[in-house]
C-alpha cells in the first residue's frame, strides 16, 4: 500500500512524535509534589494531592501514546503498518496523517 517515501515519512513523523514524549514524561518525572503535613493546611495539602493525582494521570496517558507510537513503528518494521489489524483492509492515507498511530479502519473503529 504505501511506497518506500511515505514509509520514510511515516517512520520519521512517528520518531518525532516518540522524541516529543519521551521528553514530556522525563519532564514530567522530575517535578514531584511534596506533601508536607506540618507546613500546609488541608486545604493545601488537597490542593497538592489533585495536582499530584493530575500529573499521574497525564504521565499514564502519555505512556499510552508512548506505546502506541512503538507499536506503530513495530508495524512499519513488519509491514503491517497502514493495515487495520482486525479486518486487515488498508487504512485511509488522511487517516493515517491525521494519527499514525492508528490501528484500525473508520469502519472497525466504530
Amino acid at each position: 500500500m504505501l511506497d518506500n517515501k511515505q514509509k520514510k515519512h511515516f517512520q520519521d513523523l512517528l520518531l518525532n512524535m516518540r522524541a516529543e514524549v519521551a521528553g514530556a514524561i522525563a519532564e514530567d518525572a522530575s517535578q514531584t509534589v511534596e506533601l508536607d503535613q506540618s507546613r500546609q493546611g488541608r486545604l493545601s495539602r488537597m490542593d497538592a494531592l489533585q495536582v499530584q493525582q493530575l500529573a499521574l494521570e497525564t504521565q499514564r496517558r502519555q505512556q499510552r501514546r508512548l506505546h502506541a507510537i512503538d507499536g506503530a513503528l513495530n508495524r512499519l518494521v513488519n509491514e503491517a503498518f497502514g493495515y487495520c489489524f482486525q479486518c486487515e483492509e488498508p487504512i485511509a492515507l488522511p487517516r493515517l496523517q491525521f494519527d499514525p498511530t492508528v490501528s484500525r479502519c473508520l469502519v472497525c473503529a466504530e
